[in-house]
C-alpha cells in the first residue's frame, strides 16, 4: 500500500517522518495509508546502469544507459538502439568522441515538444572532442522508423568535466555532472550541472558548471534570463553542487530542482530567476582554513562519519550568511545526504490525494552512519511552495538506487535504477 500525504496533523506528520529518519528505522511506514495500492511491472532488465527516459504521447519510451548509449522502446515492447558510446555492440552507429568515466557519460534525454514536427531529441553526455573535456547537450533528429538518430548539432558544448582524480570521497574523474535536461511547459529547455569537485566552479560568471541553464533548442539564453551582471546569459540560477533533478510545478511552471548535499543536507529548492544556490566551497573563507586540493566540499574529516548538523555549519549546503540573499532550501532531507537525485511531479485523478505532488527518486549512500535510505518520497507543496508534507511511497518491488523518476503519458511513474532496471508504478 502507498502512504497517503494527508493526516489529521501535519505538524504530526512532519515531526513523526522527521523522528523516524534521524534514528535511520522503518518507523516512517506507519504514517498513514492510502486508499489504492501500486501495480508493479518492469519494464526494462538487464540494462546498465540507466540514467533517464523521456517518452511521447503513444508511449514511445527513449532512455540512457550511462556507458552504452541510447536506445528506444516501443509501445509494443520492442527495443531498437539508436546511438552507442564507443565499444557498445548492437548500435547502427556510435560517437567516438562519447565516453564513460565515474560519474560521467550519458545522462539526460528529452524529447522536443514539436517531435511530431520536428523529429528532435536531446541528450547530455560526456565528450572528448576538446581538452580539456567537456559535457555537450547534443540535439538529433530520430529516423520516421526509430531505426537510428541523425544531424547531431551540439547546442551546449562547454559544461566542465574534471579532468583528474582530486584527494576527495568519489574523487575520480568525472565527479558532479549534473545531468538533468527537461522542457517546461512554455518549451523552454533546462539543464543542470555540477561542480566537478572543482571549488571555483560554483560561483563563477562564466563556468557554465554548478548551473541551471535555460535555453532555446539552438542552445541560446532563454531571453528573460537575468543572472546577475557579468554572468554568461543562459544561466537561470548558480551555485549549486550536483543538480540531478528539475521538475516544473503543473500550473505554475516553477522549477524547482532535487540536489545532492556534501554528507549532509540533499536539497530541494524553488528557483528564483538569477538566484544564489549559496554553494561556495573554496577555502580560506567563511572561517574556514585550507582543505584538501583546495576543495572544501566534504570537510570536515571527509573521511570520516560525524555529526552532519556539525558538518553542515562548517561547510554549508546554502551559505546563506555568505549569502544572506541566497535561495533557501525548501527541504533538506532531515539533514541527511542520502543521494536525492531525480524529481517529478505526479498527476491525474488516479494519484488520489498525490494528485500535484512531487517524487524525489534517493539512491542511498549510508556514509558514516548515515542511513542507507533507498526509497521514493512523495513530498506535498502548498501554493506558497512550501513544504506540507513529506512520505516515503511503499514500493511493491525491491528498492535501489532511484536514479530517474519520470511520469509517462499513461500516469504510471517510471523509475530507473542504477541495479540495471526501469520500473512502472500505477495506482488503482
Amino acid at each position: 500500500m502507498e502512504r497517503s500525504l494527508h493526516s489529521s496533523s501535519a505538524t504530526w506528520l512532519l515531526t513523526m517522518a522527521a523522528s523516524a529518519l534521524a534514528v535511520g528505522s522503518a518507523a516512517v511506514a506507519e504514517v498513514g495509508t492510502n486508499t489504492s495500492s501500486l501495480q508493479h511491472e518492469v519494464v526494462l532488465e538487464g540494462l546498465e546502469n540507466p540514467w533517464d527516459m523521456a517518452f511521447l504521447e503513444d508511449g514511445t519510451m527513449f532512455y540512457t544507459e550511462k556507458c552504452k548509449g541510447l536506445s528506444v522502446m516501443m509501445p509494443d515492447g520492442s527495443v531498437t538502439p539508436l546511438l552507442g558510446m564507443p565499444g557498445s555492440e548492437g548500435y547502427p552507429a556510435t560517437a567516438d568522441d562519447l565516453f564513460c568515466e565515474g560519474q560521467a557519460g550519458m545522462m539526460g534525454v528529452a524529447v522536443d515538444p514539436a517531435f511530431a514536427d520536428n523529429r528532435r531529441l536531446y541528450v547530455y553526455s560526456t565528450s572528448n572532442m576538446s581538452d580539456p573535456h567537456t559535457n555537450r547537450l547534443m540535439r538529433f533528429e530520430v529516423a520516421e522508423d526509430f531505426s537510428g538518430v541523425s544531424g547531431r548539432t551540439d547546442i551546449v558544448d562547454d559544461v566542465p568535466y574534471k579532468m583528474e582524480a582530486s584527494d576527495h570521497p568519489f574523487g575520480g574523474p568525472g565527479a558532479h555532472n549534473g545531468g538533468r535536461v527537461r522542457f517546461d511547459a512554455d518549451g523552454s529547455l533546462w539543464l543542470t550541472t555540477g561542480d566537478n569537485h572543482n571549488e571555483e566552479i560554483p560561483q563563477s560568471p562564466t563556468l557554465m558548471g554548478s548551473k541551471v541553464l535555460r535555453i532555446d533548442t539552438d542552445g541560446n539564453a532563454h531571453p528573460d534570463n537575468s543572472p546577475p551582471e557579468g554572468f554568461d546569459p543562459r544561466t537561470y540560477t548558480y551555485g549549486h553542487r550536483n543538480v540531478q533533478g528539475i521538475a516544473f510545478h503543473p500550473g505554475t511552471n516553477t522549477p524547482i530542482v532535487a540536489e545532492h548535499g556534501p554528507w549532509h543536507s540533499d536539497e530541494i529548492t524553488v528557483l528564483e530567476n538569477g538566484g544564489n544556490a549559496g554553494w561556495d566551497p573554496r577555502d580560506n573563507m567563511a572561517g574556514r582554513g585550507d582543505c584538501p586540493d583546495g576543495y572544501c566540499g566534504y570537510m570536515p574529516n571527509q573521511g570520516e562519519g560525524m555529526n552532519r548538523f556539525e558538518r553542515a555549519a562548517f561547510m554549508p549546503m546554502t551559505d546563506l550568511e555568505t549569502y544572506p540573499d541566497a535561495m533557501p532550501p525548501i527541504w533538506d532531507n532531515n539533514g541527511w545526504s542520502q543521494g536525492t537525485s531525480s524529481a517529478a511531479f505526479l498527476t491525474g485523478e488516479q494519484w488520489g490525494d498525490w494528485d500535484g505532488a512531487m517524487v524525489v527518486g534517493i539512491m542511498g549512500i549510508g556514509f558514516g552512519g548515515t542511513p542507507i535510505g533507498q526509497r521514493i518520497d512523495v513530498i506535498e507543496l502548498d501554493e506558497d511552495m512550501s513544504v506540507v508534507d513529506v512520505t516515503e511511497m511503499t514500493l511493491p518491488m525491491d528498492a535501489g538506487r532511484f536514479r530517474s523518476v519520470v511520469q509517462g503519458p499513461d500516469g504510471s511513474l517510471y523509475t530507473a535504477v542504477d541495479e540495471g532496471m526501469i520500473h512502472k508504478l500505477t495506482p488503482n
